[in-house]
């Protein structure tokens, strides 16, 4: 999509602040630009005839300002952001032009109100690009470029968009406090510095503030505290004693980044929508499920937005998909998300629907990620296979799964783990066994799952009809 093919995910979660991007209908003299950064900091700019100002022109400024070698250029994006929408820029994009016709991008992308959408505005904001690898980053060592990126990791973990488990959540946290206080406080200090920050300044917000209402919280809260803080602390002894000299801040960022990259869905842009709540009676049919979809370059994660955890994760080799627009008034957009799964040990193959504006933006998405991997397969697409995420055998065991699956996914079966999918609690729709093999009925695609080879995988998309019912 030329214009619009840019990662498009709402979250409230990130704060926005207005007037960056300047309004003057002077557009020829110098005006002045803020851009905005992960931690609370901006970039300030002067810059002449800013309607015709690009973003690879703007990033020239920034990175001189910032002191970012050009060997580090791809790593980071320009994005428009605000609480309802959140777009990153290809270098040939007008920004001033883009925040002109925001409210137009908010009227096809979302489902805000005319209220909401005629208050709303964008701020200019320099983050990490979605298409740069995470194998990359590992080589970076400027200090600068490894601060930026960790302070965006760290609000994504903190506001809980990269849902995590304990291990991880409280090892980032001391390593997030040894960044900000050094690696040499004593208890009484350590203390004195929680109470002065807070505690949600190195945790999760909703790990900070529980689960069970708002009674179960204040009734447990100051246990829970003291039994977070003792264990944050003991993470934070860990760091200094680890190792003969203490850590210097660059290889604090390299651990915080590295436990990052254990996430499968880190660096993902992430979307909005909602799926079906499974029926448990007939008060709850029709209710949905809020959910962030993460899309980066291995694959696609719905999460469920109020309990952060994963629903379901895919690869690319896993899945197919399409998008389909509404028929009639009051019909939602869909993305259809086809994989393989299972129904009382029989293989069967799934559909899970995602209603939202944006699954047209999803699935082109989706289409240049594949095609961005097939043109960088090799050697880092190797290393990228081999990083922490949703388990899969090499493609040379595939043929060797019962029923003839290929890269059966075994922690599909585990939920001890916020990482882990959790299918059973999806309402998908199955295709049916006729008693002697799996009828595959539409939609359609190349190849079924239950044959596929170990050659590398194609992909095609879903061709959906009428005929589908919910199972």
């Amino acid at each position: 999509m030329e214009g619009d093919d840019c990662s498009f995910p709402p979250d409230s979660d990130d704060h926005s602040q207005r007037g960056s991007v300047a309004s003057s209908a002077t557009l020829s003299r110098a005006q002045d630009v803020l851009i905005y950064l992960f931690g609370d900091s901006a970039v300030h700019l002067s810059v002449e005839g800013l309607g015709g100002v690009t973003v690879q022109e703007l990033g020239r400024s920034v990175r001189e300002t910032l002191h970012i070698p050009e060997s580090a250029q791809d790593v980071f994006a320009f994005w428009l952001c605000s609480p309802l929408l959140e777009l990153q820029l290809k270098g040939r994009h007008h920004p001033y032009k883009l925040c002109r016709q925001w409210q137009d991008l908010l009227y096809r992308f979302t489902e805000a109100s005319e209220e909401d959408i005629s208050q709303d505005e964008p701020c200019l904001q320099y983050r990490r690009n979605v298409f740069y690898a995470k194998s990359k980053e590992l080589q970076i060592d400027d200090e600068v470029v490894l601060k930026l990126l960790y302070e965006e990791a760290k609000s994504n973990i903190l506001t809980g968009r990269y849902p995590c488990d304990p291990e991880h959540w409280m090892t980032l946290g001391a390593l997030s406090l040894a960044l900000r206080e050094g690696t040499d406080l004593d208890s009484q200090q350590f203390a004195s510095t929680i109470r002065e920050k807070k505690l949600s300044s190195f945790l999760p917000a909703h790990v900070v503030m529980g689960s069970g209402g708002l009674l179960s919280t204040l009734r447990g809260k100051s246990s829970r505290q003291a039994g977070l803080e003792q264990n944050l602390f003991e993470e934070y002894r860990k760091i200094s004693t680890s190792a003969g000299s203490p850590p210097g801040p660059t290889q604090l960022l390299h651990q915080y980044l590295n436990t990052c990259h254990t996430l499968p869905y880190y660096g993902c842009a992430f979307f909005f929508g909602e799926i079906d709540k499974p029926v448990q009676g007939i008060l709850q049919r029709g209710k949905r499920k809020a959910v962030n979809i993460g899309i980066c370059l291995e694959g696609v994660y719905v999460m469920d937005v109020k309990e952060k955890h994963v629903l379901l994760g895919l690869r690319f080799s896993e899945l197919s998909w399409d998008h389909s627009y509404p028929e009639e008034v009051g019909d939602s957009h869909i993305l259809w998300l086809e994989f393989d799964g299972e129904e009382d040990g029989t293989p069967v193959n799934k559909l899970l629907k995602i209603y939202s504006k944006q699954a047209e933006l999803m699935s082109g998405f989706i289409e240049f990620c594949v095609e961005l991997k097939s043109a960088c397969e090799g050697g880092a697409a190797a290393e990228t296979d081999g990083e922490a995420s949703l388990s899969q055998p090499p493609a040379g065991q595939d043929g060797s799964n019962k029923n003839g699956r290929g890269g059966r996914r075994g922690n599909l079966q585990r939920q001890s783990s916020v990482m882990c999918s959790r299918v059973h609690s999806l309402n998908t729709i199955s295709y049916v066994d006729n008693g002697k093999e799996i009828k595959r009925l539409k939609p359609k695609r190349a190849a079924s799952f239950f044959t596929r080879q170990a050659s590398a995988p194609t992909y095609s998309a879903v061709q959906v009809t009428e005929s589908l019912e919910q199972g």
